[in-house]
Formats: structure tokens, C-alpha cells, sequence
């Protein structure tokens, strides 16, 4: 499918921070909204991404906006068809440390004010809930039943399917090329495709490019702190005996 030649917004980049913002502009009443990945959706970071849903941040409306994604995510394969993998295990953040227990504690707090379900755990109790945790260095923790994990590509396909059904254009294959402007406020986003080249005008243009998205504001002169940071995780096969347990977070040692 050809670009249209006009929209009120364009969106770069198909992960799931571009399909929500799509579906977000849609549901608010903006489906004149072109959506552009270059390869695939979800094909940069998204796919790899771990998917865990905490409720729980520093401010009220991190707070508020981790607990809408939560509720988002539930009601997402009833409204597109899409299933999002969301399991609402919970999660335990335990204490190695007098400092951490200390931190932990008033997380506590905040999750209170915040409306949020937390409890403090003794390490007896964060060993009935993750038996297969050693304790023996355990302070303490706080347990969130509410909290869990999604499937980010498929919540990314859920997102691209509900901005679909409300009107967005998702084109895939398509490169953004450059970010048009007359010197004072964007006008259009130029694109490339199949050899085929054209302009999308436009007063809106959206950076959801990840690890790209530095880059692509370097375009036009903005500067955006963000860089790419290596980690790593495991996969396992199955493991006899192992059932569901809750999100695990061990900040002492920077792991979860």
C-alpha cells in the first residue's frame, strides 16, 4: 500500500511504542494517523523485550499510567482478537541490605497512597511465595499481587490491530528518510519503498524509534538522551516441577 499524500500525524517506528501511541491517537479521536516501520512490527526491541507489567513507580502518575497499561492489557484480546499473554502472577522485590529494606519500606508507603496492592513479606513468607529462592541474606520484601508479565510482541499486535480497526494507516516496509520542515515547524515526513520514494504532509511527527529514536532526532537538530545499553537474560526448556511463580527482583544484585 502506497503512503496517503496527507495526515494529521505520522508515527515512526512499529514497536509497542508506536502502535500504542497510534492506537491512543485513534481512540482519542485522531484516525487520520499514519503509523511507518521500516521492516516489521516489533522487529527492533520489542520482541526481546521481558514484558513485565509493575505497577508501582516513583511519581502518582507513573503510577497511574503503569496501572492503566495493566487494565489496557486485560481487556485488549476481548476488544481486537489478539491475544497479550497477560498473567497477573505478581512480583516480590527483596532486600539484601538495612539500605534496601529501608527503600523497599517506603515503596510500601507510596503503593498505598497510590491505591496500589502491597504487603511487607518476611523471608519466610517470600519463601512460601518463591520456594525456590535461597533467603538465607533476605531482610525482607514487598509483594504485589496485581503486578505480571505480557507477551510485548503480541500487546504490539494488539495495538496495531485496535489503531487499524479505528481508522490509523500501519504501512510496514516503508523507511522514514528524512523529517521535512520550513524552518520553524515540521511539514511532512518523506519516505522510501520498493525504490519507490514520496512525502507524507504533515504538522505531527512522533519519534517511537527506540534504540533508533536518538538518531533519528540527531535528523533534525533535536537531542535525545537515549542510547542503546547491553544486558541479558536466559531461556530455559521446561523444568519438571516448576510452576507459575511470581515476577522475582533482587535490585542488590541488578537482576530480576
Amino acid at each position: 500500500m502506497t503512503p496517503p499524500a496527507h495526515a494529521r500525524a505520522v508515527v515512526i517506528g512499529g514497536g509497542v511504542s508506536g502502535c500504542s501511541v497510534a492506537y491512543h491517537l485513534a481512540r482519542l479521536g485522531w484516525s487520520d494517523v499514519v503509523l511507518l516501520e521500516r521492516r516489521r512490527l516489533t522487529c527492533g526491541t520489542t520482541w526481546h523485550a521481558a514484558g513485565l507489567i509493575g505497577q508501582l513507580r516513583p511519581s502518582r502518575n507513573l503510577t497511574r499510567l503503569a496501572k492503566y497499561s495493566a487494565e489496557l492489557y486485560a481487556r485488549l484480546e476481548d476488544e481486537t482478537g489478539v491475544a497479550t499473554g497477560l498473567r497477573l502472577s505478581g512480583s516480590i522485590s527483596v532486600a539484601l541490605t538495612e539500605h534496601r529494606w529501608e527503600e523497599l519500606r517506603r515503596q510500601a508507603t507510596l503503593a498505598h497512597t497510590f491505591g496500589v496492592e502491597a504487603e511487607l513479606v518476611t523471608p519466610g513468607e517470600v519463601k512460601a511465595l518463591y520456594p525456590h529462592l535461597e533467603v538465607g541474606d533476605v531482610i525482607g520484601g514487598v509483594h504485589l499481587p496485581g503486578d505480571g508479565q505480557g507477551d510485548p510482541a503480541n500487546i504490539a499486535m494488539a495495538l496495531a490491530k485496535g489503531a487499524r480497526m479505528a481508522g490509523v494507516t500501519v504501512l510496514e516496509g516503508v523507511t522514514m528518510t528524512d523529517v521535512a520542515h520550513d524552518g520553524r515547524r515540521v511539514t511532512g515526513v518523506d519516505w522510501q519503498a520498493n525504490g519507490e520514494t514520496g512525502r507524507i504532509a504533515t504538522d505531527v511527527v512522533i519519534n517511537c524509534g527506540g534504540m533508533w529514536g536518538r538518531d533519528l532526532a540527531a535528523r533534525s537538530g533535536v537531542t535525545l538522551p537515549l542510547h542503546a545499553c547491553e544486558h541479558f537474560y536466559l531461556l530455559t526448556e521446561p523444568i519438571d516441577g516448576l510452576g507459575a511463580l511470581p515476577t522475582l527482583r533482587v535490585p542488590d544484585e541488578c537482576a530480576y
